[in-house]
This record gives structure tokens, sequence and C-alpha cells, in this order.
């Protein structure tokens, strides 16, 4: 099993714990004696993204770790909207285990944002690795537009994300944090593949991929266009992380994608992986067991993120961690802050 320290700093955790005081104390008792008391699911539903992210091949490579190593159960890979969609399917029972993004599995406990006066309890069997906030555009157009900064978007025709994606949410939290009207631009709600299709086709300026940095779409991208990273100028990421503890600063090394040769500054947040609480204590066990070790077979989905799958990783979740997967993380002599922790007694 790899053992490494992660790059990226352990973010602070920001969730409502079961156990709060936000609800009666009988309350949260009686809440958290269901956790993990499901009934075992031999095919499990693996919510993803669209087909062309990272999301979806890596929730094959799951499921196949899940089908050739737990006894009695397969997981399917199903194509999403991806994170504000997923959590919504794990909250009505539709897919048992989710991939989302940190920031948006930590609005859903709360009952912020996407999900105001919704709450969607989750919990982690393990956090995969950064998602990095990249704002793209060509060149021509960067030096047209005057774009050297995150805010110099603002008077752009700018696609936001596709709809219920974790793209969507968090452009929409980094307009908020700096105090940006989204009417102020001309919007589009495209996937990363219409993007991409916008920008060569020349019907739009700039717009949002919050991805794993060296996203394979992106490279494309690079590789026959001339493509421009606009940075998030010092000021902007210190607004934006001390809005959210979600957030941490990040920087893209120049070489990332071809043609892109200066470093470019900006955010990022955790991946994780995500079941309801009922899901079984169990079967929760085995999961994040197996997907420990059979590491490789994740990597083959995604290599950028072998030096964040780590048990330590887990540290970084935005929501407790399954009971199930704490046993796991227990044995591996990760020990998880209070906060993580699930409460079972009042």
């Amino acid at each position: 099993m790899r053992r490494a320290v992660p790059s990226l700093a352990v973010l602070p955790v920001s969730v409502l714990m079961l156990a709060s005081c936000a609800q009666p104390a009988e309350q949260a008792a009686e809440d958290a004696a269901g956790i993990g008391q499901g009934a075992v699911r031999e095919q499990l539903s693996i919510a993803t993204g669209g087909s062309t992210g990272v999301y979806f091949p890596l929730g094959g490579a799951l499921g196949t770790v899940i089908e050739d190593n737990v006894e009695g159960q397969t997981g399917s890979a199903e194509t999403t909207g991806a994170s504000v969609e997923n959590l919504r399917l794990i909250g009505n029972g539709d897919a048992d285990i989710a991939i989302v993004q940190g920031d948006a599995a930590g609005q859903a406990f709360e009952g912020t944002a996407e999900f105001e006066g919704s709450p969607i309890e989750s919990y982690a069997l393990a956090v995969f690795y950064p998602n990095v906030f990249h704002t793209v555009t060509l060149d021509s157009i960067a030096e047209d537009e005057g774009l050297e900064c995150f805010r110099d978007v603002l008077g752009t025709h700018y696609s936001v994300g596709a709809p219920g994606s974790g793209n969507h949410a968090t452009t929409s939290a980094v307009f908020e944090a700096l105090e940006m009207s989204m009417g102020d631009i001309e919007i589009e709600n495209l996937g990363y593949a219409e993007t991409d299709s916008a920008l060569r086709g020349g019907q739009l300026d700039a717009g949002s991929w919050v991805v794993g940095e060296g996203h394979g779409g992106l490279t494309e991208l690079a590789t026959t266009e001339d493509v421009h990273l606009i940075n998030m100028c010092d000021d902007e990421r210190e607004a934006i992380t001390a809005a959210s503890s979600s957030y941490t600063e990040h920087t893209i090394p120049g070489g990332t994608y071809p043609g892109v040769d200066e470093d470019t500054e900006t955010i990022a947040v955790w991946n994780s992986l995500v079941v309801a609480g009922e899901f079984n204590e169990e079967q929760a066990y085995q999961i994040t067991a197996a997907m420990f070790d059979n590491i490789d077979t994740l990597l083959a989905a995604h290599a950028p993120a072998e030096e964040y799958l780590v048990p330590e990783t887990i540290l970084n979740s935005p929501v407790p961690v399954h009971p199930g997967a704490a046993r796991f993380y227990e044995e591996q002599g990760v020990e998880l802050p209070e906060e993580l922790v699930v409460q079972t007694e009042g």
C-alpha cells in the first residue's frame, strides 16, 4: 500500500455534525443510531459525471474493484450531471455511492447554496484528489479583452458550467466570494465538451473547468489551440479561501498543458467518495479496504491522483466519515479528528 503525505494542506472541516446543538439531543441520537444499519446492496449504482470527464472512468474503475474483490457485489458507473445531482441521487436513494466535489458535499450537509432548505447528509468513504479551478480562454481573447485576473471576466461571454455540476456550484461560490454578479456577464451553462466547442468556434470568451490537474479534455484543447489560463490574483484567492474552508490556494505548474508555459495561480477543492448514512457498515468497510488494496486499478483511470490516493487524504473530508470506512482508517493508523467521527451515542 502506498503511503505518502498529500501535497495540499489539510483543509479545515466546516460541516454540521449529527450531534450538533442545532437539533435536540434525542433526535441526534435517533438519527445517528441508524447510520450503517441498512441492508447490504448487491448491485451498487455509482453516480459519477459526464462520459468525457474523470468521474465516469474513476467510477467504472471502482465498480471493477468492487466486483473483483467484494464477494457477491457489483458496481456500475452511471453518467450524471455530477456533484449536485449526485448528492440528490444519494439523498433520494437513486444512487448508492457518489463521487462529488467537497464544497458541494459540505453545502448539502449544511443545507446551504444549491441545497438551501433541503439538506442532504452524506458520509465519506474516501477522499480522492483535488479538483483545480481553471479559468480557460484563448491567447487572442485574453489579449483583446485584457484578461489578467479573474474579475476581468466581467462583461465577457462566459460559461459557468452545466446546471447541477460541481463546476457550476464552485463557479457560483467564487463569484459570491468576490462579490461579483453573474448579471454582469453573458452566461452560458455549458459542460466541458460544449465549452471546448464554443471556444474553438468563437462563441465564447472564457469558461470554468473545475477538474483534476492535467485533465485530458483541456490537454486536447491546448494541443490544437493557443490556450490561456487566467490567473486568480492574490486578493482574489485570499477572498475565496477566507469565504469557505472548502477551498485552498493552488498553483498549476507551467508545462502542465501544451503551450501554457507559465505557472497559473488559482484555487482547488477536494473530490470525495460518499454514501448515505444508512449504507451498511460492513459493506462500507469492505469497499474502502478493497479500494486501497487495488489502487492501481483506480490509477489506470486517473494517473495524476497517485500522490493523493493514500489513507491520510481522508483528513480532507468535507463531511463525517462513514463508520465502516472509519474502521478501515483506524486500522491504517489514521486518527480522525472529532468533527469527522460520527457520534452514535447520545
